[in-house]
């Protein structure tokens, strides 16, 4: 973990090395780094020894975990508003909100700026997470009268839930969703974000349950991935309510797999610095790569709705995940090539698409329903040449599944491709049976 920090620090000129990384993990045993703010304190209190070090230490500290780059003699604002980590930031504080009123930038960077430097340290209430349940019925009914009492991004208060159970905190959370018909914000009783509940996002309750979203404080004792845990439709159409639990599962494709090895030469070189101390240096090794080419069908009116959520969907993917992306368009069918661009100008053929790594993971999206005679042969042996070429290759189709029967150019693309329904449950049962094929392709 962190194994090119001491480097990373040492290139702006302070003094780190493998007693770092020893007294960090160290202080993550011990329990003092739970949130984003802890790690920056932490740190600054192992690394810095001077006042001076304070403005590289904090610089360095931005580029390594935010990746937020300060240009010598630029201004910490201008930095953070140009950054990747701060716009996606933004896009999810947008998409949390029921207002849609354009915010002041310089506000929006402190709100940010609040939460990267949130500590355990500022919180000035801990609440008992027994009494909570105590007082609490799981089986109350929803409806519009809750009001939030803490809204996401104000934790100045806590609740502890570490001496519950997690199975019955699981069970809790089971009975709640029984109940539960709407979004939350705040308040210590739903699944929702925000406030002091043990199950939900971006709240502030240790020991607790976080389901979907992003962390508050990072206390969460478990992160919920698993479909029964989302209070949406998994067989609705694909849609900004459920795009998250689409992501969650896109996330399942099998990622690469990282080994650590004991890198001797580093080892014997900096332990003969060290005077014959010889401490042990690990390197990764990653065995494999995930790779996505995503083909999306953007020419007729039936698909507009989902070629922004597909979009949305597959860019929150590669800025989240690190995965590589590729994305290609088509309208209905491809004839001998796809295009790079939306509006469908710039032309690529199939045999250069085909020439890309075989590793790939390939998404085509579309309702593949069209004029049976646009479906020519040739039309279909290029998708057989990228399902030959590609064997983890799946069609997710908006159409509702009961009218594929009825479509006879769906029928002919399914003898040729996997189809699945462009859901989150289809996603998911795509996404295994991908994952089924890697592991087979492994043996």
């Amino acid at each position: 973990m962190f194994n090119s920090l001491p480097q990373h620090f040492r290139d702006y000129g302070l003094q780190a090395d493998i007693r770092t990384l020893m007294l960090l993990r160290r202080s993550i045993e011990r329990g003092l780094v739970n949130t984003l703010g802890d790690l920056y304190l932490v740190l600054k209190g192992i690394i810095t020894h001077d006042p001076k070090d304070y403005g590289p230490y904090t610089v360095a500290f931005y580029k390594y975990f935010l990746n937020i780059d300060i240009k010598e003699g630029e201004m910490l604002e201008s930095a953070i508003a140009r950054s990747e980590a701060f716009k996606e930031w933004g896009e999810q504080r947008a998409e949390n909100r029921e207002e849609r009123e354009e915010e002041d930038l310089k506000e929006l960077i402190e709100a940010y700026l609040n939460e990267i430097h949130l500590t355990t340290y500022d919180i000035q209430e801990i609440l008992s997470g027994g009494d909570i349940l105590r007082n609490d019925d799981p089986s109350r009914a929803d409806g519009p009268a809750d009001q939030p009492d803490q809204m996401p991004g104000q934790i100045d208060r806590m609740a502890d839930y570490q001496d519950i159970p997690l199975e019955e905190l699981l069970e809790r959370m089971k009975e709640v969703m029984r109940q539960q018909q709407r979004a939350h914000k705040g308040g210590n009783h739903w699944v929702g974000q925000g406030g002091v509940s043990p199950y939900g996002n971006q709240g502030a309750a240790k020991g607790g349950v976080r389901v979907g979203g992003g962390g508050g404080g990072k206390m969460a004792r478990k992160v919920i991935g698993d479909k029964n845990f989302y209070p949406v439709d998994l067989n609705e159409s694909l849609k900004d309510d459920n795009i998250d639990v689409a992501l969650a599962y896109l996330k399942g494709i099998e990622d690469e797999s990282a080994q650590q090895f004991l890198d001797i030469q580093l080892t014997i070189k900096e332990g003969a610095k060290e005077g014959g101390l010889f401490l042990p240096y690990e390197t990764e090794k990653i065995e494999q790569k995930v790779q996505v080419i995503l083909m999306i069908d953007n020419g007729g009116w039936s698909m507009s709705p989902y070629t922004r959520l597909v979009t949305k969907l597959f860019s929150k993917m590669k800025r989240r995940f690190a995965h590589e992306l590729e994305t290609y368009y088509y309208h209905n069918t491809i004839y001998g090539g796809l295009f790079t661009d939306v509006r469908r100008t710039q032309y690529v053929s199939l045999d250069k698409v085909l020439k890309e790594d075989k590793n790939y993971s390939v998404f085509i999206i579309g309702d593949a329903d069209m004029a049976p005679y646009e479906l020519t042969r040739e039309s279909e042996a290029d998708w057989q040449r990228i399902k030959d070429r590609f064997k983890r290759a799946v069609w997710l189709n908006p159409m509702t599944m009961r009218y594929w029967a009825a479509s006879d150019t769906v029928n002919r693309i399914r003898q040729i491709l996997p189809m699945f329904p462009l859901t989150p449950a289809g996603i998911e049962k795509a996404v295994e049976l991908m994952n089924k094929k890697r592991r087979f392709a492994k043996r």
